[in-house]
């Protein structure tokens, strides 16, 4: 599903099975979840395993995906790639970072936030914004879509800048697509600055088997 949002140069790797195979992990990976409760220690390895599938893909051997600050994946050298999971998906992707400068990724189930949610995530045009897209596409749960475009928005920027933005950092507008409803791009607008990093993000975003997924790709070229 998520190698429909992204182009062929990236790796991506993706599965609805909620544990990974046996022997999934490494032993430095599994010390990372020792404490974990079994559902975390579950997503954990399934999404791990997608991700070398991904690097296969890529043509390289596999190795471990440790963590970094604020849990940032750290990738194999030369590569630049993302995670995501949520209950029953999970997906990996993996680029050269000859090709590609920052990627993020993100996937929810396609249901409403929980109460007070929307309101702490969002600005008050996006969610003027949000209710006129309801009006014609209601099967689209604007509210989750909004927080996967900006979870991808996060997972570009910050393991770039090492900057922290906050939700009311980002400004989102959804298009949709003109054949298909449940699948389209948006654009994020960032109030926050760093040294070399755009102020506009392009990504796109698709609803499918009852999940919101967003995907944006900086390429390698791309600066402010």
């Amino acid at each position: 599903m998520i190698e429909r949002l992204l182009p062929a140069y990236v790796a991506c790797a993706d599965t609805h099975e909620t544990d990974a195979p046996p022997g999934t992990l490494y032993p430095e990976e599994a010390r990372l979840v020792t404490a974990s409760v079994d559902k975390r220690r579950h997503e954990f390895a399934a999404v791990r395993a997608c991700a070398r599938r991904a690097m296969a893909v890529l043509g390289l051997p596999p190795a471990p995906v440790l963590t970094g600050h604020r849990g940032v994946p750290l990738w194999p050298d030369g590569t630049v790639g993302s995670m995501t999971h949520c209950e029953g998906y999970r997906a990996a992707v993996l680029a050269r970072a000859s090709e590609v400068r920052g990627i993020g990724i993100d996937a929810e189930p396609n249901e409403p936030l929980p109460t007070g949610v929307w309101e702490a995530i969002s600005l008050p045009p996006e969610r003027e914004r949000a209710a006129l897209l309801s009006v014609d596409n209601p099967a689209v749960h604007w509210d989750r879509l909004l927080f996967s475009a900006k979870e991808s928005v996060f997972k570009t920027w910050f393991p770039l800048t090492r900057i922290e933005l906050d939700f009311d950092e980002a400004d989102i507008s959804f298009r949709t697509s003109p054949d298909v409803a449940t699948e389209g791009s948006f654009v994020a607008r960032l109030s926050l600055t760093a040294p070399g990093m755009p102020r506009t993000y392009e990504g796109k975003w698709l609803m499918d088997g009852g999940f919101a997924v967003t995907a944006i790709v900086l390429p390698a070229a791309s600066t402010v």
